[in-house]
């Protein structure tokens, strides 16, 4: 078995936009954007903020493609406050790009071209989306890793019309909050929390031996003592229901840390991969 090194994960500047009640109402239309290579970095804050996603057609995750900084409710938002007696109502974007910590993606097609991603809208057709601009660039590396993992170990991706497979979805979630590091520098510096959504009903069944090591790959490959320090644990939930519930009850602790912490409402808190957690962490 041949075991490749996954790339040092894409670095990016993070902008922000910040739109007033007046520019709201008298912006000019944006200028017609000039498109830019799938694998390229966004710009430093285009005229238009535009998402530039090569996957923005097909995949369903995001519904606004031009003016991040003045999604269409916008207008709609700055009305409503204006008629309460608020002139000064401000609207940040925070993150542009890079913003999505967390995501929960299918797992389909083949072992040997396995498809990570999202549903087509209004379909069960899966659309890989390896260089989604929303997610944290930890997740897109964690995403490529486990694409490599799938395909040198011959795990089976699921298959919804005959409910056979291995690997049904994955959770990504990015830790932002490691106070070993400056502020400045945590973000860009997540650890990943994977969750493999197991087709089978525990840790036992037949299978398993496929699941744990899938697991030692991503570790082996992703971990602390790999070449890019990436993963921060990993975790197997355990589902066999035919419904489109993504998660079953039983969940593992495999490898890694067992504490996911985020700083939310000015208090430390350590988040299960079962836990509900904000997409963005700010």
């Amino acid at each position: 078995m041949t075991l490749r090194l996954v790339a040092a994960p894409p670095s990016f500047s993070l902008f922000t936009c910040r739109a007033t009640a007046s520019t709201a109402s008298t912006a000019l239309p944006p200028p017609t954007p000039t498109p830019t290579p799938a694998s390229s970095t966004p710009p430093s804050l285009p005229l238009t903020c535009a998402l530039h996603c090569p996957h923005f057609q097909s995949c369903s995750g995001c519904t606004h493609e031009f003016n991040l900084h003045r999604p269409v409710i916008l207008d709609d938002a700055t009305d409503f406050f204006r008629k309460h007696g608020v002139s000064d109502f401000t609207f940040d974007t925070c993150k542009l790009w890079g913003w999505r910590c967390r995501a929960k993606l299918a797992v389909r097609g083949s072992s040997t071209e396995p498809l990570i991603g999202l549903y087509e809208e209004g379909t069960h057709n899966i659309v890989d989306i390896p260089q989604c601009k929303a997610h944290h660039p930890n997740i897109n590396a964690a995403v490529e890793l486990l694409r490599q993992g799938i395909t040198e170990l011959g795990v089976g991706p699921y298959i919804e019309d005959e409910g056979t497979g291995d690997l049904r979805y994955v959770q990504m979630a990015v830790t932002t909050h490691n106070t070993s590091l400056p502020a400045a520098e945590r973000y860009m510096n997540g650890k990943v929390q994977i969750t493999l959504v197991w087709n089978s009903r525990n840790e036992n069944s037949p299978g398993s031996d496929k699941l744990n090591a899938l697991a030692n790959f991503l570790w082996k490959n992703g971990g602390p003592r790999s070449r890019v320090h990436l993963i921060h644990s990993v975790w197997a939930n355990f589902q066999t229901s035919t419904n489109n519930i993504i998660f079953g009850n039983r969940w593992r602790h495999l490898l890694g840390e067992r504490d996911f912490w985020e700083h939310v409402g000015g208090i430390d808190v350590s988040l299960a991969p079962s836990c509900f957690g904000q997409a963005n962490t700010r």
